[in-house]
C-alpha cells in the first residue's frame, strides 16, 4: 500500500475532480490506502443514493495505486474490472429489490455478460461499461432488470451500454442462449465475432454466464472459417480511422492512425485467426494475448516488445487525461496548460519531450498495424481448415493422405523433425506448418516440396532471420510452399543458397535485373580473383541468384512469357560478357573479339533449357590473332560449362560459318566474304535472330552493319528462294521430329509450335526486309510489326501470337517442373496432371490438352498460310 501523504499529493497533481471529492469528502482519505475488499464491499451494501459516493471512493484507492507505481496498467485495469463487475452486480441487486415486491421473481435467471474493455478486464477510469444480457424464464421480467440496473449504474458510476447486443439498439435488450446462438450461426458479421473474444460473466447468474460463453465460444472461434473475415476486419479498423474528423486526428490517441485501435485490432485479428488452432491464444486482455501470440510464435519476439510498450504508453496517456476531470476524453489537449499537466504527470520535464515520445509509439502503432494485419499468412491461414490447425499425430497420417501426400508416414517424420522440442524455432515451425501443408497439399508435388521444406529449414533454422521472413516476410512462406511443391528447377537452385528465398518477400525484389547491373557486377565480382576458374565461378553463382529470381516470378505469374524470355536472355548476355573478359585476360597477341547471340538467345527468347548458341568473330589479319582467338572461346565455352555447385551454361557454336567443319572464330572478313559468297538462304534466314551480346563495341557494331545488309534485303525473296524456304522448312518437319515423338505434342517441332511458329514469322522478315518495323530478333514484334504494316491479317497475328506465348510457356513449366529441358508433352499420369495444375487447369488434364491442341492447331494452319500460302 501507497503512504497516505504520497498517494494524496499523487492525486491531487493527477485529477482535479479527485482532488475536489477529497476536500469535499475529507473522511475518504482513508480510501487512498485501504485494501480492495474493504472498497468493493462498501459497494457490496451502498444504496442507490449512495453508489456514487462509493465508486468514487474506490477510484481514489485505485489511482493512488496507479500514480505511485504501487500497480502497474494492467493491475490498475484489471482493478477497475472488478470495480466495475461489483458495481453491476450491486446495480442489478438493487433493481431486483425495487421490482421484486410487486413481481414473482420465479424461475427468472440474468447473467450480465461483460464485453468491450470491460470483459478483457482492461477497463479504463472513465468509459462505457459494455454489456450484454443473456436470460431463461421470464423474459419480461429479466428486461425490466436489465433496464432498470441500467438506469441505477449509469447516472453513479460508469454509463452501461447494451450496444454489442444482436442486433444493436434495435435489438431485444435481453435474449435466451438459444436466441443467441441462432442470431450468431445466421446473422452476425465479423466485427460481432471480434467483439465477443472480450466476453466473460461479469454478474448475476454466473453460471448461466458460463453455459452462455461455452456455447458461442465454438461460434467465435470458427468466425475465422467465413469468407472474407480477414477483409472485414481490415474494413472495420478504416471505417474507424476514418470516422474521426480530419482535424482532431492528430490529437486523437485511440482512433486514430497510430492510436490503440490499430494495436486492438491487430492483436484480435491475429488472434482470431490462429486462435481457432491454437486454444492458447482464447485470452482477453490485449497485454495477456502480446505474451501467447509471441510464446506461439505467431508473432516475433521485438515486435511484441514494441506493441507491449507502446500499448502500455498509449493506454497510461489515455488513464492520465481522464484522470485529470473525471471525463471520458482521447484527446490530447493541444496546448497550454492541460498539456503541461499532462507531461507532468507521465514524468516528461517539457511539452516537447513527451509528444516526441508520443509520435514514436504512434508510428510504431501503425507500422506494426500495417504489418500484422495486412500480411499475406493471415489470409492464407483463414483457408485452412480448422481441422488441420488442432490434429493429435494419429489423425495427421490420415488427413495428410487425404490432402494428397502419397507418403503420409514419410511426411510426418518431417513435421516432427521440423518441430521438435521447445525452442523458438520449433514453436515457430509449429505456426507456420498448417499454412506450409495446405499450400503444398495443392501443389503437384506435395511429398517433394515438404522434403525440400524440410532440407531449407534444416539449412537455415538456426538463422534468425529465416523463420522471421517467413512468418512476417508477406508472402514469403507461401511463396516458398507452392514454389518447392511445383518446381524442381527452383529447389534444386534453392538448396544450394536458400538465402536467396529472401527475394520472396517482395515483388520489387523478384523484379529482373537489368543486363547493364548484371554485367557490371559480375565484372565486378570476377574483378576480386586473378585466377579465372574462381573469377568464372563468382560470375557463374550470380547466375545462379538470378535464375532463382527469374524462376520465381515466372511461377508466381509475376512475368508473361516474353518479359521471361528476355530476363533469360539478358541474364545469359551479362554472363558471356563477364566470361569474356575472364578468358581474355592477359592473352598475348589477342585481337578485339566479340560474341553474336543466335536462335533464342538472339531472339531474346531464352528458355530455362535453353543453351546459349553463339558465333564468336575477331578483328585480327594475322594467324597469331586467329589462334588467340580460338583460345579465348575455348577457354570461355569451357569455364562456364565446367562441372561445379552451379548450374553449367552450355555454349554452341554450330551455327558458325561452315558450322561444325568451320573456324571456331572467323574474322569480320571471313565472315562477311562467307556471307557474301556461299551462305545459303537458311543461314541468312538465322542472321533473322542474331544480334550483339559481348564483347569490342567497335567491332559488334561493324557485324552489325554487315548482318543487317544480308538479312533485310529490299524486295525480298525470287521465287527460287521461296521454293527453297518452303524446301527446308518440310524437311525440318519431317526429319528433325525425334522418332517416335508425338507431332501434335512436341512444343518446338510439332504442328503449331515454337519452330512453325517462328518461321511464319522469319518468312515474312524475309519477304519484306525494306519495312523497318519488321527489324527485330523477336518473333512476336515481328508479327506484330508484319500486322501493322498489313501483311499479316489480324485473326493470323492473334493465333500465331496466342499460341506461340502458351506453348512458351508450357515449355518453360516442363523445365521448371522437372528440373531438367523438355520438349514434348508428357502422354499420360502424374507428370501431365502436374503439368495441367501449373498452368491453371486444376488436374483435368483432358481440358489442357483440349486448349493446347487447339491453338497449335489453329497456329499451324495460320503458319501455313503464311509459308505455302495454303
Amino acid at each position: 500500500m501507497p503512504d497516505t501523504d504520497e498517494a494524496r499529493l499523487a492525486v491531487n497533481a493527477a485529477s482535479n475532480a479527485l482532488a475536489d471529492f477529497l476536500r469535499a469528502h475529507p473522511q475518504t482519505e482513508a480510501a487512498l490506502t485501504e485494501s480492495e475488499d474493504t472498497g468493493l464491499e462498501r459497494i457490496r451494501s451502498a444504496g442507490a443514493s449512495r453508489l456514487n459516493f462509493e465508486w468514487k471512493a474506490n477510484l481514489l484507492r485505485i489511482s493512488a495505486a496507479d500514480l505511485t507505481g504501487e500497480a502497474d496498467l494492467a493491475a490498475t485495469s484489471a482493478a477497475l474490472s472488478r470495480l466495475a463487475d461489483a458495481v453491476l452486480a450491486r446495480g442489478l441487486e438493487l433493481a431486483r429489490n425495487e421490482l421484486g415486491p410487486s413481481m414473482d421473481m420465479g424461475e427468472t435467471r440474468l447473467a450480465v455478460i461483460a464485453m468491450g474493455k470491460t470483459g478483457g478486464e482492461e477497463l479504463n477510469y472513465v468509459s462505457d461499461v459494455d454489456v450484454v444480457f443473456v436470460a431463461e424464464g421470464d423474459l419480461d421480467l429479466a428486461t425490466r432488470q436489465a433496464a432498470r440496473m441500467i438506469q441505477i449504474v449509469g447516472p453513479a458510476t460508469w454509463p452501461v451500454d447494451a450496444g454489442l447486443r444482436p442486433e444493436g439498439r434495435h435489438g431485444a435488450l435481453v435474449r435466451t442462449v438459444d436466441s443467441y446462438l441462432s442470431y450468431l450461426r445466421d446473422w452476425a458479421r465479423t466485427w460481432e465475432f471480434q467483439a465477443l473474444l472480450k466476453a466473460r460473466p461479469a454478474a448475476g447468474d454466473l453460471q448461466l454466464g458460463l453455459d452462455w460463453l461455452a456455447a458461442v465460444q465454438p461460434l467465435i472461434w470458427g468466425a475465422a472459417n467465413r469468407p472474407g473475415v480477414v477483409a472485414d476486419i481490415r474494413d472495420m479498423r478504416r471505417k474507424v480511422a476514418e470516422s474521426v474528423p480530419a482535424a482532431e486526428r492528430r490529437y486523437e490517441i485511440k482512433l486514430g492512425p497510430g492510436g490503440l485501435r490499430d494495436i486492438e485490432f491487430a492483436v484480435q485479428l491475429l488472434q482470431l485467426v490462429h486462435g481457432r488452432g491454437d486454444p492458447a491464444l482464447r485470452v482477453r486482455p490485449t497485454l495477456e494475448a502480446l505474451d501467447v501470440l509471441e510464446a506461439g510464435g505467431f508473432l516475433a519476439r521485438r515486435d511484441g516488445e514494441d506493441l507491449r510498450s507502446t500499448y502500455v504508453f498509449l493506454r497510461t496517456v489515455e488513464h492520465r487525461l481522464q484522470l485529470q476531470r473525471l471525463l471520458r476524453t482521447h484527446r490530447v489537449p493541444a496546448g497550454g496548460e492541460p498539456l503541461h499537466q499532462l507531461a507532468r504527470v507521465l514524468g516528461y520535464t517539457s511539452d516537447e519531450g513527451f509528444h516526441a515520445a508520443w509520435r514514436a509509439h504512434a508510428a510504431t502503432a501503425r507500422r506494426l498495424h500495417e504489418k500484422l494485419v495486412f500480411k499475406p499468412l493471415l489470409d492464407a491461414v483463414t483457408r485452412v481448415p480448422t481441422v488441420e490447425l488442432r490434429l493429435t499425430e494419429s489423425e495427421a497420417a490420415s488427413r495428410l493422405a487425404v490432402l494428397g501426400f502419397a507418403d503420409p508416414e514419410s511426411a510426418l517424420t518431417h513435421i516432427r523433425r521440423l518441430t521438435a522440442g521447445v525452442s523458438r524455432t520449433a514453436t515457430v515451425q509449429r505456426a507456420l506448418l498448417p499454412v506450409v501443408l495446405h499450400e503444398l497439399a495443392d501443389s503437384p508435388e506435395p511429398d517433394r516440396g515438404l522434403l525440400a521444406y524440410r532440407q531449407v529449414s534444416d539449412k537455415l533454422g538456426s538463422t534468425p532471420w529465416y523463420l522471421r521472413l517467413l512468418r512476417d516476410g508477406g508472402p514469403a512462406a507461401v511463396r516458398l510452399a507452392r514454389l518447392l511443391g511445383t518446381s524442381r528447377y527452383f529447389t534444386g537452385l534453392l538448396l544450394h543458397v536458400p538465402q536467396s528465398l529472401r527475394y520472396l518477400s517482395d515483388n520489387a525484389d523478384l523484379t529482373p535485373r537489368a543486363r547493364e547491373d548484371l554485367a557490371q557486377g559480375m565484372r565486378q565480382a570476377a574483378a576480386r580473383h586473378t585466377d579465372p576458374t574462381h573469377a568464372v565461378s563468382a560470375v557463374r553463382a550470380i547466375r545462379r541468384r538470378e535464375l532463382i529470381r527469374i524462376a520465381a516470378a515466372d511461377l508466381l505469374g509475376l512475368l508473361d512469357d516474353q518479359q521471361v524470355g528476355i530476363a533469360l536472355s539478358d541474364l545469359t548476355d551479362a554472363v558471356l560478357d563477364a566470361g569474356l573478359a575472364v578468358a581474355s585476360r592477359d592473352v598475348p597477341d589477342a585481337p578485339p573479339i566479340a560474341m553474336i547471340g543466335m536462335g533464342r538467345l538472339g531472339g531474346r527468347e531464352t528458355g530455362f533449357g535453353s543453351d546459349a548458341d553463339v558465333v564468336f568473330i575477331h578483328g585480327g589479319e594475322t594467324d597469331v590473332e586467329r589462334k588467340a582467338a580460338g583460345r579465348i572461346a575455348e577457354s570461355v565455352r569451357g569455364l562456364l560449362s565446367a562441372p561445379t555447385a552451379d548450374p553449367p551454361l552450355e555454349i554452341d557454336l554450330d551455327l558458325r560459318p561452315e558450322g561444325k567443319g568451320g573456324t571456331l572464330v572467323p574474322s569480320l572478313a571471313a565472315y562477311r566474304r562467307y556471307y557474301t559468297d556461299r551462305a545459303r538462304l537458311w543461314e541468312r534466314q538465322a542472321l533473322l535472330r542474331a544480334r550483339p551480346v559481348a564483347g569490342d563495341a567497335e567491332l559488334l557494331e561493324e557485324w552489325t552493319t554487315v548482318a543487317n545488309g544480308i538479312r533485310y534485303r529490299p524486295g525480298g525473296l525470287n521465287e527460287a528462294e521461296r521454293v527453297e524456304f518452303r524446301r527446308v522448312k518440310a524437311r525440318v518437319d519431317t526429319e528433325r521430329l525425334p522418332r517416335g515423338a508425338d507431332p501434335n505434342g512436341h512444343t518446338k517441332l510439332g504442328r503449331g509450335g515454337l519452330v512453325d511458329i517462328e518461321w511464319a514469322a522469319q518468312l515474312l522478315q524475309l519477304e519484306h526486309g525494306e519495312e523497318p518495323g519488321l527489324h527485330t530478333t523477336r518473333t512476336v514484334p515481328a508479327l506484330e510489326a508484319a500486322a501493322a504494316a498489313g501483311h499479316l491479317d489480324r485473326v493470323s497475328l492473334a493465333e500465331l501470337r496466342e499460341a506461340w506465348e502458351f506453348v512458351s510457356r508450357v515449355r518453360n513449366d516442363m523445365t521448371l517442373a522437372r528440373g531438367v529441358p523438355r520438349d514434348e508433352l508428357p502422354r499420360s499420369g502424374a507428370e501431365l496432371a502436374a503439368l495441367a495444375q501449373t498452368l491453371g487447369f486444376g488436374e483435368d488434364t483432358q481440358e489442357f490438352l483440349n486448349h493446347y491442341r487447339r491453338l497449335t492447331r489453329l497456329a499451324h494452319d495460320a503458319a501455313r498460310r503464311i509459308v505455302y500460302g495454303d
